[in-house]
């Protein structure tokens, strides 16, 4: 197991702080060794006392021993039981499907449209989108189901609202735009017409 795999491990555990640990083992040892003591005197209980006595003596002490090695092997095992928990838990993380995020987008799908079209307004803040911004927004548009048409669309207005900020199109943004609309299929003169405007409406 890797060390980050443990890790991960360690740091569930940690609210139980219960690794098996030295103490398990004493309990068990112990616990052993005076269950085997016992018998010993239930089979030779000798001449120190009277013989029933000391075989209900000795029977006592089998007893406590069991329950005292008893213990000891439950805690083990019960730790060993939360350990494997744990590394399953871990192993199956990525492959678990969250079917509550898909039936929410399903029912709610303008809350999602709206959150692209904010990833859009962000990535435009800075009037250029990377390679990087723009992989990550298609990679939001397919988990979304938005086709393409739509997401450049929401791209072409994300744009122009960037461009017509500062009440002026520089000719990189009008560049911009226009690639934007021509991916959207839209008529590109009538797209820079609106921004233009939009443009001289915040002078």
């Amino acid at each position: 197991m890797s060390d980050e795999m443990e890790e991960l491990v360690d740091q569930r555990l940690s609210v139980f702080d219960d690794e098996p640990d030295l103490n398990d083992w004493v309990e068990i040892m112990c616990g052993a060794a005076m269950a085997v003591l016992g018998i010993f005197h239930l089979v030779s209980p000798g001449n120190l006392v009277d013989e029933n006595i000391m075989r209900w003596f000795a029977s006592a002490v089998v007893a406590a021993g069991a329950i005292w090695a008893g213990h000891g092997l439950k805690d083990m095992a019960v730790k060993e039981v939360r350990r494997s928990i744990a590394l399953m838990d871990i192993a199956n993380q990525s492959e678990d499907i969250n079917h509550g995020l898909i039936r929410d987008v399903l029912l709610n799908p303008e809350a999602y449209t709206e959150f692209l079209m904010s990833a859009y307004d962000s990535a435009w803040e800075d009037g250029v989108i990377s390679d990087s911004e723009y992989e990550e927004l298609k990679s939001f548009q397919k988990a979304l189901g938005i086709s393409d048409e739509d997401a450049a669309k929401m791209n072409v207005e994300a744009a122009i609202k960037s461009a017509a900020r500062d009440g002026e199109i520089t000719d990189a943004e009008r560049s911009m735009i226009e690639k934007a609309a021509s991916e959207a299929k839209m008529d590109v003169d009538q797209v820079i017409e609106d921004a233009e405007s939009k443009a001289k409406k915040k002078e």
